[in-house]
């Protein structure tokens, strides 16, 4: 194509501009309305011809009806718990096996044939899986009981009308003695001995009151009083508690952290039914404390629901990844050691507001996924499960196998049949109780392997996938996990978190894989941070961005990013930080032009998120706040800095600003997202095809689901009459276009333009298009049907 050099001009200022219509590819309109807000209906739920309306919005408050949706969440409470209707099996869910004892593990290899030469060690992997499973059948009655410990195991009301009371139940084979002491009794050590039975598991058994009333009133605290093996006699919480606060300031167990005993009168009742897992995952990665608005304080689960979950059903994400969820006694790990695995923290607010939450979410059609560390625990004693009975091997391997050195964790002893109970019964608490719809498992490396990752690259070969390095009982761990819930939770959601690539990581555990339905694509984020910092933008080469994001296994399904969590803490720098700098504080206003650095940074830093969610997988994942490019980092209070809570929170007004250009980012993010939804592009086998990286132009033409996407990553060089070639043939229309004004752009191209296909060869297509392609933007093109 004919190369124009330009500049583009200063960003003009946006307050109203009335935007005129697109053509999406179902043949009806896409109206773009006055700058404000963005809705849109789903399209299959629109007749052919009929109307998409599509508003650009900011961060505005909620609209009458997600207000209601949120609000209404407050009512909910009945006597009763209402049954939700079990979801059913979808196509594309993994289906669990029934035969499953007939199979070898080698089904794997039909994907892979670089794993025949593992056929050995899948069959023994696979055979550990079995034997391990027909034990627990045996020994349990099913997989689906064995993961039901939470029943019995921790501080309960009886549920058996002739034996009315309290049962407690705890599993400390090498401890002398236990009693369950709390506000109810004044903490007296002796009134309330535990009996120990064969297998190190002790039961307690505390009537009612004579007047019929329990003897443990609901919000008491209370805690084990413990004699250790070692003779030591201290206090613990139990391991299956459900709800912990700290104690205050005063009572016989401050500092540390108390069992609450949570049983309100009235059972929380969900409204919502559970929602049907998306073929296309879009996830907002949250953490609920830090999403405060500027107060220097924790966020409460409430407040989040309704403030924050608004925004999120308005930029059209249809699932919520929540982090730092079970309970942690330090603030700043964010939520990486974990203490009470059954509690969910206190911090934000009690059990019951974090069901109405998930409700909520469930209301507006959003899946909500838990990031469940099973990876680690946290060493603590007097408030964990570290050394709960005494002895350093209850929960974890002792010596240096059950200790982390990067992380100062301990390592859980997968093998052993109670911490299976305790983990697999962990994992359906939260599906059960709370409702979520799967788990984000973090730390998967860790996990697989004895040497947990530490430097590792896993470069040479699959020897270090399948070699004597590889924890045997981890891995059967992860396969009953995923098989139990996807047994139990149809269309469950699972996702790893593994940077070694462990190949059938993502394939059903009946075909000799893992069960994961998705791996996160960690190679993404490394790549752009490290072309921010090492490289000027005429420097990337367009094969090696390609490569990276579409370098994944087949038939095992990715979430890419461009950026998570990690990449804001403190220490990094997110991707708009690294574009724009100092410029975020002072060059963000549209009350000015633009300077080359903001120009630049908004410019890449939309085309960074859509070439990333466009190639990288078949699924998305952003972290909350980065979405409009929110300045500074994350730095929760430590002594460091003062155990400052400034750089702990999320400054949503900079979105809500019509004056700032973060707006712009916010509404770009929101077309995104609405693209995906009215196109969907992302879903497991849907057409992927590029057909062109030129290093020279610094172009990637791709082709996705039904769509056209035209990246030019060049910095000065915009491109008159470019020939893109293409699969389908007929008339093209633009409907995404990151220069919209509205999105900071320039609007170098008219959006009214048509197009129409010429049917000859190019790039390896049947047919081609000549398009303008200005520098520094993403156009995408959808065939229209009239």
């Amino acid at each position: 194509g004919r190369v124009v050099l330009d500049q583009p001009p200063s960003c003009r200022i946006l307050c109203g501009i009335y935007l005129s219509s697109v053509l999406f590819s179902a043949g009806y309109a896409a109206h773009i309305g006055p700058l404000g807000r963005m809705s849109a209906a789903p399209r299959n739920n629109l007749p052919v011809g009929g109307d998409l309306s599509l508003r650009l919005r900011g961060g505005e408050a909620a609209t009458s009806a997600e207000g209601s949706a949120a609000a209404n969440s407050q009512t909910a409470g009945k006597l009763t718990r209402r049954a939700l209707k079990k979801p059913e099996y979808m196509p594309w869910h993994q289906i669990p096996d029934n035969n499953w004892r007939t199979k070898d593990g080698c089904e794997v290899i039909k994907w892979d044939p670089y794993l025949e030469g593992c056929k050995g060690s899948l069959q023994y992997r696979y055979g550990r899986y079995k034997q391990r499973k027909e034990h627990i059948i045996n020994t349990f009655g099913s997989l689906e009981k064995f993961s039901e410990g939470f029943h019995t195991y921790g501080v309960h009301h009886s549920k058996d009308p002739k034996r009315p009371g309290i049962i407690a139940t705890e599993w400390a084979p090498g401890a002398k003695y236990l009693a369950l002491m709390g506000d109810f009794n004044g903490w007296n050590r002796g009134q309330y001995p535990y009996q120990r039975d064969e297998y190190g598991v002790w039961h307690l058994y505390i009537p009612e009151k004579p007047d019929g009333t329990p003897l443990i009133p609901h919000g008491s605290r209370y805690k084990i009083a413990i004699t250790t093996a070692t003779g030591e006699e201290t206090t613990r919480i139990p391991a299956w508690a459900n709800y912990c606060v700290q104690a205050p300031k005063g009572a016989p167990t401050h500092p540390a952290y108390d069992a609450v005993f949570w049983d309100p009168p009235e059972e929380y009742a969900f409204e919502n039914e559970l929602p049907t897992t998306p073929k296309s995952l879009r996830i907002y990665e949250a953490h609920v404390g830090m999403s405060s608005e500027g107060e220097p304080n924790i966020n409460t689960y409430d407040l989040f629901r309704e403030r924050v979950l608004p925004r999120i059903k308005r930029l059209g994400y249809n699932a919520i990844q929540f982090m730092a969820i079970q309970e942690h006694p330090y603030y700043a790990s964010f939520g990486y050691h974990v203490a009470n695995f059954f509690a969910a923290t206190s911090r934000c607010g009690d059990p019951d507001s974090l069901k109405r939450l998930i409700d909520a979410a469930h209301g507006m059609g959003i899946s909500v996924l838990l990031d469940v560390v099973h990876s680690h625990a946290a060493k603590n004693v007097i408030d964990g499960i570290n050394q709960f009975d005494g002895t350093p091997h209850q929960y974890f391997h002792e010596g240096p196998e059950g200790y982390h050195s990067l992380w100062d964790s301990r390592i859980f002893n997968y093998g052993a049949d109670e911490v299976l109970r305790f983990l697999l019964s962990n994992l359906r608490w939260w599906l059960e109780e709370y409702k979520f719809d799967g788990f984000r498992f973090d730390g998967v490396t860790s996990i697989l392997y004895k040497h947990h990752g530490i430097g590792r690259c896993f470069v040479n070969g699959y020897g270090e996938y399948f070699g004597l390095d590889t924890d045997m009982d981890a891995c059967v761990y992860l396969m009953l996990a995923n098989d139990m819930i996807h047994t139990v939770r149809p269309g469950a959601i699972c996702i790893a978190e593994d940077v070694s690539g462990m190949p059938t990581l993502c394939r059903p555990v009946h075909e000799g894989g893992f069960g994961f339905d998705y791996r996160l694509a960690m190679a993404a984020p490394d790549m752009w941070i490290k072309l921010l910092k090492e490289m000027l933008d005429d420097q990337w080469q367009m094969g090696h961005i390609v490569h990276t994001l579409t370098n994944r296994r087949y038939k095992e399904k990715v979430v890419c990013y461009a950026e998570s969590h990690d990449q804001a803490l403190v220490g990094d720098k997110t991707i708009a930080f690294w574009l724009m700098d100092k410029e975020m504080y002072d060059g963000m206003s549209l009350l000015t032009p633009a300077n080359a650095i903001v120009d630049r940074g908004i410019a890449l830093h939309k085309m960074i998120r859509l070439v990333t969610m466009s190639l990288g997988g078949e699924g998305y994942l952003n972290f909350m706040g980065n979405e409009f490019g929110h300045p500074e980092w994350i730095d929760f209070p430590r002594i460091g800095n003062d155990w400052s809570y400034h750089h702990a929170r999320r400054q949503w007004n900079l979105a809500d600003q019509t004056h700032l250009r973060y707006i712009h980012l916010n509404n770009f993010d929101s077309a995104m997202q609405g693209l995906e939804e009215a196109f969907s592009f992302m879903h497991e086998g849907c057409h992927e095809y590029v057909s062109l990286k030129n290093e020279g132009d610094k172009m990637i033409v791709a082709e996705k689901g039904e769509l056209l996407f035209v990246f030019n990553f060049h910095p000065t060089n915009s491109y008159q009459g470019y020939r893109i070639g293409t699969f389908w043939p007929g008339k093209y229309k633009i409907v995404l276009d990151s220069d919209w004004a509205e999105f900071g752009g320039h609007e170098r191209n008219d959006r009214h333009n048509v197009f129409f296909s010429s049917n000859e060869n190019w790039c390896g297509r049947p047919h081609y298009l000549e398009v303008y392609s200005p520098s520094r933007t993403v156009v995408v093109y959808a065939r229209t049907r009239d």
